[in-house]
């Protein structure tokens, strides 16, 4: 631990943030009155975001310059039997890096909120939903236990079931956000499940003392069979970040959380709620180190994820959407480098993707500003010259993501795919296939969607439903009065200098962080690889000569021809040959509707998972709530009480003569068996 870095200014990052949403949330809502006005809302919740990235920056400044370190307990709840149950930061380079990316990603968003939401009566309640949901991240990724792990883990997904459905009179919104609740529910009970198993057989909640018992850990069996008690553990806490992190197939609630307004969307999907599961993995690698099998099922889950997700971007027609897409496709690409034991690389790929992930979601919002709240694709086309500012920061996003060279997205998207290359972990083989074809397919949708957008032929006259989508209607029903025919229009300084401020570390944060992060000491002592087993980061270093170097020699590598060849293909048939499509939409109809019915994962959920449950649970609650609980042992019991009662009022009559027969009646009978039983 170094002095450098104090509790006290540590405890200020989350608290500030924290603290503007709690003012925002009470006076600045119907709850307290609506005390405050809008300005000082977006004002003291940006301050408090704003206050919590320069402390994180300065942060990340001791911990990179001067080594700083930090691991205490801040405050102790409850001991239960020898488990201490506290609030502690931990700080090293893999939370100093989540505390500026979450908190700067924040912080654009908030500033974006104030252009985007301007219309909205939820203004004040949304400003305090997005600054609580920062504090929520922020005590996650600081945390030094599991607990407040925990805690983190469950809020954010609160919060984030608020900003899903925050335009509540909306049907579709209140079905998405329930969708994302009970869906993380399912991966939050595995990961439970995980740290309840940790605290048993380790008999600690803190990182520390948990990772120091791993050796111990991994010579354990399972109770009653012959598993590994590290991969059980392993396995539970990956189902974990599977619901949060959206991996197949607990990846449907994410698509639908588009109908929350778009400044969430980018922060649920850049660089807070879904990679929360990656960097939790990451954080236990040196459990994940432990066992090939937890590692094998996380690079195959993950290689599935982002192949078969990326397919789905093909066919989506709502810009949000295709994002969105692209966003589950990249989290399956973090996934496999994770299962590679690459958990810096796909650490690296966080950060980055979270800068290009948030430059496309803001530019998309920009764009349904622009064109008047439309959203459909389909219906734009020529709006490069209409929103200058916009096409420029959301053509350098799109080449990040498709790992254009010397583009951020190039060097932590190309060392996935040669780590995943190094592994020779069961599973490797199919992970770097799509990892590979996902090069092709990413190119080909995220063109396609720029393309349509911003090329071409202007078609925003003729869309038969101008009024498409999101806060079109806001939550009290207020209709945007822009006209079918309406030019677009460039966004407000508000909504394009968080674009113009995150496409600049779109573009240069790889060629500046690769070498610290991939092969220096930047994640020492945070994450934990072996070596001798999992050798692929060793041979990469091995291969490496500087980020120069690297950029060359991905002009001449197998991936940049993919992308280029899918970028070359979606402009020949969007912008050269646009029959071909529809021509290929026809000839290949039964593929088409797999992709567009999501290959009917969520008719599965709904007709199959959903009616078994439904009536699982309906049989519990007739046959053992009311049947047995109810039935016979809540109302049995009284009943069982009220009968002999009324039998012993029946005897208990109060008469002298009634008490006096009885008497000489019981003397009788004793008479009577002295003299003719006993002898």
């Amino acid at each position: 631990m170094s002095a450098t870095l104090s509790a006290s200014t540590l405890l200020v990052v989350p608290l500030a943030p924290l603290f503007g949403a709690i003012v925002s949330g009470v006076f600045g809502t119907k709850f307290a009155g609506d005390r405050i006005g809008r300005t000082v809302t977006h004002s003291l919740t940006i301050l408090g975001v704003f206050i919590a990235f320069v402390i994180s920056a300065m942060t990340l400044k001791s911990v990179v310059s001067d080594e700083a370190r930090f691991n205490q307990t801040i405050y102790e709840w409850m001991v239960v039997g020898g488990l201490k149950m506290e609030i502690g930061f931990l700080v090293d380079g893999l939370t100093a890096m989540m505390m500026c990316v979450v908190s700067f990603v924040s912080l654009m968003v908030h500033i974006y909120t104030i252009g985007y939401m301007e219309d909205d009566d939820g203004y004040n309640r949304f400003f305090a939903y997005i600054s609580l949901f920062t504090f929520s991240m922020l005590m996650l990724v600081m945390s030094n236990n599991m607990l407040q792990l925990f805690f983190g883990w469950e809020a954010v997904g609160l919060v984030s079931y608020l900003l899903i459905g925050f335009w509540y009179n909306r049907p579709t919104a209140i079905f998405a956000n329930l969708k994302a609740f009970l869906v993380n529910r399912v991966g939050d009970f595995g990961f439970i499940l995980g740290i309840g198993l940790i605290a048993a057989y380790a008999g600690t909640l803190s990182y520390a003392e948990a990772f120091a018992k791993a050796d111990s850990l991994a010579k354990l069996t399972f109770p009653g069979t012959e598993w590994m008690l590290i991969t059980v553990i392993c396995i539970c806490l990956f189902i974990g970040a599977m619901g949060k992190s959206a991996q197949f197939p607990l990846h449907v609630w994410l698509p639908d959380s588009m109908e929350g307004p778009t400044p969430i969307s980018a922060l649920i999907h850049a660089a807070t709620m879904v990679t929360a599961g990656i960097f939790m993995v990451a954080r236990m690698s040196p459990l994940f180190e432990l066992s090939d099998t937890a590692l094998s099922v996380v690079m195959v889950i993950g290689a599935i994820t982002a192949l078969f997700m990326g397919f789905l971007g093909i066919v989506q027609n709502d810009i949000k959407r295709v994002v969105a897409y692209s966003t589950l496709s990249q989290l399956g690409y973090m996934t496999v480098a994770l299962g590679a034991s690459a958990y810096s690389v796909a650490v690296f790929h966080l950060m980055t993707h979270a800068f290009f992930k948030a430059l496309l979601f803001l530019g998309a919002g920009s764009v349904i500003i622009g064109m008047h709240h439309n959203q459909d694709i389909r219906w734009m086309g020529g709006v490069r010259k209409y929103m200058p500012i916009t096409w420029i920061t959301s053509l350098l996003g799109s080449l990040a993501l498709i790992g254009t060279p010397f583009f951020a997205g190039f060097y932590s998207k190309d060392s996935i795919i040669e780590a995943v290359h190094e592994s020779h972990l069961w599973g490797s083989g199919f992970a770097y296939f799509a990892v590979m074809a996902g090069v092709f397919v990413t190119a080909f949708y995220s063109f396609r969607m720029y393309f349509l957008v911003f090329h071409g032929k202007e078609r925003y006259d003729q869309n038969p439903d101008a009024h498409h989508d999101d806060h079109h209607h806001d939550a009290h029903g207020h209709d945007d009065h822009h006209g079918h025919d309406a030019k677009p229009h460039e966004s407000p300084w508000v909504v394009w200098l968080p674009l113009v401020l995150l496409a600049i570390p779109s573009v240069v944060i790889g060629f500046m962080t690769i070498e610290p992060m991939l092969f220096g000491e930047f994640f020492k002592e945070a994450i934990v690889v072996d070596a001798t087993k999992h050798h692929a980061m060793k041979e990469m270093e091995e291969a490496f000569h500087g980020p120069v170097a690297m950029a060359m020699h991905g002009f001449t590598a197998l991936p940049f021809w993919l992308a280029l060849g899918g970028v070359a293909l979606s402009y020949y048939m969007y912008m050269i040959n646009p029959a071909l499509p529809a021509a290929i939409k026809r000839m290949f109809a039964p593929i088409y509707a797999l992709l567009e019915n999501k290959y009917y994962m969520d008719w599965f959920n709904e007709n199959v998972i959903a009616r078994a449950t439904r009536g699982l649970g309906v049989g519990l609650w007739k046959g053992g709530d009311e049947a047995v609980i109810d039935g016979a042992i809540v109302n049995g019991s009284w009943k069982l009480v009220g009968r002999i009662s009324a039998a012993v009022r029946w005897l208990q009559t109060g008469y002298i003569y009634h008490y006096a027969f009885a008497m000489l009646l019981g003397v009788f009978v004793l008479m009577t068996y002295f003299i003719w039983v006993k002898p």
